[in-house]
């Protein structure tokens, strides 16, 4: 049986007794949701969304419902003594025991997705989504999603520290759909951080959806930071809605996995939205890793700038797919989208394709891509200073990347990246901060 039948005979099974089952409204969109994922199948290479990307392993594996064995340790230490409002999730699923939301400010809502839709059901509805966005591996996600992070910002309310939502891949071949809501209603701000790590779980599945909503002058940065066991595969989706004068920073920071696939789109429903994706991804082996982003400049005066770096050793696969869109009425558009990516092996392969589609006079527009090795001239530099081959390649690796890190805000996020990193390469812990 593949795994698209085994997803959908078992789904009657998996969503019985799963949060919110008692609510119509989601009953019936995971039913039309599990018949789109039946009828299109997983993406295939023939879409060319997914050109450069297959899903053959992927679809070669069996996955089990998850379970929810200990993570405790693995938690503490991710914590250290970070302050903030915590959120643990075990192979999908709420582990309230790990977690600690502390002390909220009136108006502020921080929860999992579960206990929200047994509280409040319309609010979730207002943004949850449908059946019919994304490719077919969101609306499996739709279908199958009973828990994840629920986050609600009343009218200018600002937490003053980072909301990190802790999801741990913890059983062999288990499958986890977790789907996070972020809404900020107007001049809200927040700094979410999703944070995916494994802990032995082999070749488990993360398909994850994460949607936020931004009303006028709202203020969220996004980090995602993606740490899962090398044999893992993940398929996430990000999609923002922002309205006028809000500005979204995104950090997508994609370090683990077999293959992974990012696909993150923000839509401009005001002017004067600000937008920020920043990508850093560290691939070797043969791994691969996929970016595929849109912004939709719908709406004038609007600002967004789109950074995505790549580094690739052994025989990895990195794919950037960027398109800004301007729409007719988008005046006094600015945007600027660049892909880098740095090749540490001959076998390495990146691929990159930036887009521009213009129908608005009076903006500014620049993209570009470029695919490289390391400076021959800098080693040669480094070297003649008494660095070592493999030393010297370490350093000006760390800075390329340090290009990504530090357009990270607040520094406590970016320290966890840079110690991501660290824990990488080869003689990482030599190098010293950025």
């Amino acid at each position: 049986m593949s795994t698209v039948q085994s997803w959908v005979t078992g789904f009657a099974d998996r969503t019985r007794d799963s949060a919110g089952s008692r609510l119509p409204w989601l009953s019936a969109m995971r039913q039309r949701a599990i018949e789109r994922f039946a009828a299109e199948g997983w993406p295939t290479t023939r879409q060319e969304a997914w050109r450069h990307t297959s899903l053959a392993a992927l679809e070669q594996q069996s996955f089990l419902d998850a379970g929810k064995p200990s993570a405790a340790q693995l938690v503490s230490e991710l914590r250290g003594s970070d302050a903030g409002h915590w959120l643990v999730f075990i192979d999908g699923c709420h582990a309230p025991e790990l977690s600690d939301v502390g002390t909220l400010p009136s108006g502020a809502r921080v929860q999992s997705l579960s206990e929200a839709l047994d509280q409040v059901p319309e609010q979730v509805e207002a943004v949850f989504g449908t059946e019919l966005e994304g490719a077919s591996t969101a609306a499996l996600n739709t279908a199958l999603a009973a828990d994840g992070a629920f986050i609600s910002l009343a009218r200018g309310v600002a937490l003053d520290k980072p909301v990190h939502l802790v999801f741990i891949a913890a059983s062999q071949q288990a499958a986890s759909f977790p789907r996070n809501l972020i809404v900020a209603e107007a001049a809200a701000r927040a700094v979410v951080m999703e944070h995916y790590v494994g802990q032995g779980s082999g070749a488990s599945l993360t398909n994850a959806v994460t949607r936020a909503k931004l009303a006028a002058d709202a203020h969220v940065t996004h980090l995602k930071l993606q740490q899962e066991d090398p044999q893992a595969f993940h398929l996430g989706a990000v999609s923002v809605e922002q309205d006028k004068g809000s500005v979204y920073n995104s950090h997508s920071m994609s370090f683990g996995a077999r293959l992974a696939r990012h696909d993150i789109s923000t839509s401009f429903a005001g002017d004067h939205c600000e937008t920020l994706l920043n990508g850093l991804y560290y691939v070797d082996g043969r791994r691969h890793v996929d970016h595929h982003t849109l912004i939709d400049h719908a709406k004038p005066h609007g600002v967004s700038r789109e950074f995505y770096r790549g580094i690739l050793g052994d025989t990895a696969r990195g794919v950037f797919g960027g398109r800004i869109l301007v729409a007719p009425g988008a005046d006094k558009t600015d945007a600027v989208q660049r892909s880098d990516s740095l090749l540490l092996s001959r076998l390495a392969k990146a691929d990159a394709r930036p887009e521009l589609e213009i129908y608005a006079d009076d903006v500014k527009c620049a993209h570009g891509a470029t695919v490289g090795q390391l400076d021959e001239d800098s080693m040669f530099y480094l070297r003649s200073r008494g660095l070592d081959e493999a030393h010297a390649r370490n350093v000006l690796t760390y800075a390329f990347a340090a290009q990504s890190v530090d357009r990270i805000e607040p520094e406590a996020l970016r320290g966890k990246v840079i110690a991501a990193i660290r824990a990488l390469v080869p003689g990482g812990a030599a190098l010293g901060e950025f």
